[in-house]
């Protein structure tokens, strides 16, 4: 893998022509889209902002590009979907995670494909898939997190159903979606909570189910939703799976969830090292660019090196899963590494721009946020530690 910060996949034709019309939109067309409204990151906005994107997305057939031909998409290697990732997350456009159907779309729901009843699909997954519903996923409460069976929200039987009580948290894309796919406790008809827990499709705007507003992340967005069951009745139909099986449905191809967040926060990274390159070359510093000092020189080839060691060990471990291996412990490096490094990025980048990288709503400082917050979503630095200890220590 050469280091490029225009990566052109010359060796893939079908992927170079992908990248070429997705750089295309989200540079042309979805950046004109985005001027016409006059938004910024912190702005609060409707499902109706963001139902044009997905529908046009899936008109020029990113929407779901992922899935196999029988769903609409093109089946994708982990590799061309990362590359596309990479793109989304190198953009500047505001709404560019909607591109793929990262928010509340076909990004969602592919891993749960496997599980849905045919009612389920026409209900639920098909719509998605068209740009007509959206979904978000409820596993994090307050008190769990990393800790997932430290979950209090239950599901107790009633009928041949159950209700659900409880109080989600982080639900990201809830304020947009339709559903939620939810992961519950099980109980007995009592209401004692049993070492067991199910997924269900919850329809939000069910009786007894309240979409609240979230807690605003530091990158200022307004994404995320707060999901709160009292009595909220689910019936048959809206088990995902087998009773159980929720963990390992919500939990499910952690491997191959957690390289797939890497391209994005590789992404990102990218542009930060490009906005720093282009602003050290255009910077006036007494009477000579910025790029002439050799402290800023320092800085730029330390992110170079990092951004192209990350890209590298991580486009490694996928082309190993697309080949048919599980690099489990490779996923556990590449998601601390790429977490650590791309923040390193961003840090630097703050410090290249000076006052202008502090500046709040600022480009850099966006990155910034959004590359720090990556060191805890999707299982914490910490977390990912414990994991290659855990593998280096079993193996």
């Amino acid at each position: 893998m050469t280091f490029t910060l225009t990566p052109d996949y010359a060796d893939n034709p079908r992927l170079a022509d992908l990248v070429g019309r997705l750089r295309e939109y989200l540079d042309g067309e979805l950046a004109e889209y985005e001027a016409g409204l006059g938004l910024t990151r912190e702005s609060r906005y409707g499902r109706e902002i963001l139902e044009p994107v997905w529908q046009r997305s899936r008109e020029l057939g990113f929407y779901g590009i992922h899935l196999p031909a029988e769903y609409g998409g093109q089946g994708l290697t982990y590799t061309e979907l990362a590359a596309l990732k990479e793109e989304i997350g190198a953009s500047p456009r505001l709404f560019s995670s909607s591109v793929l159907g990262d928010m509340g779309g076909p990004l969602r729901i592919g891993a749960i494909f496997d599980y849905a009843t045919q009612y389920q699909l026409e209900k639920y997954l098909l719509p998605v898939l068209r740009g007509e519903r959206a979904c978000c996923f409820s596993l994090t409460e307050n008190d769990a997190g990393s800790d997932v069976r430290g979950m209090l929200t239950t599901a107790t039987p009633e009928g041949d159903g159950w209700r659900l009580n409880g109080h989600k948290v982080f639900s990201s894309a809830g304020p947009f979606a339709d559903f939620s796919i939810l992961v519950a406790r099980m109980t007995d008809s009592d209401g004692v909570p049993a070492e067991s827990y199910s997924a269900f499709l919850v329809d939000l705007d069910a009786p007894g189910c309240t979409v609240a507003e979230g807690q605003t992340p530091m990158s200022g967005e307004h994404i995320e939703a707060d999901i709160v069951l009292d009595d909220c009745y689910i019936g048959p139909e809206q088990l995902l799976g087998e009773i159980g099986q929720g963990l390992r449905i919500g939990l499910g191809r952690v491997t191959v969830n957690r390289l797939l967040h890497c391209p994005t926060a590789i992404g990102g990274a990218r542009r930060a090292l490009q906005l720093s390159v282009d602003y050290a070359k255009t910077r006036q510093v007494n009477g000579a660019p910025l790029g002439m000092l050799q402290s800023i020189q320092h800085r730029l080839a330390d992110m170079a090196a990092d951004y192209y060691a990350a890209r590298s060990m991580t486009y490694d471990a996928l082309a190993a899963l697309d080949s048919g291996a599980r690099p489990r412990t490779e996923a556990f490096l590449c998601k601390l590494f790429v977490a650590e490094k791309a923040f390193a990025i961003a840090d630097h980048a703050v410090q290249i721009h000076g006052k202008a990288g502090v500046v709040r709503g600022g480009e850099v400082e966006g990155l910034f946020q959004k590359l720090r917050m990556f060191r805890i979503l999707t299982g914490s630095s910490e977390i990912q530690r414990n994991g290659i200890a855990r593998e280096l220590l079993l193996s």
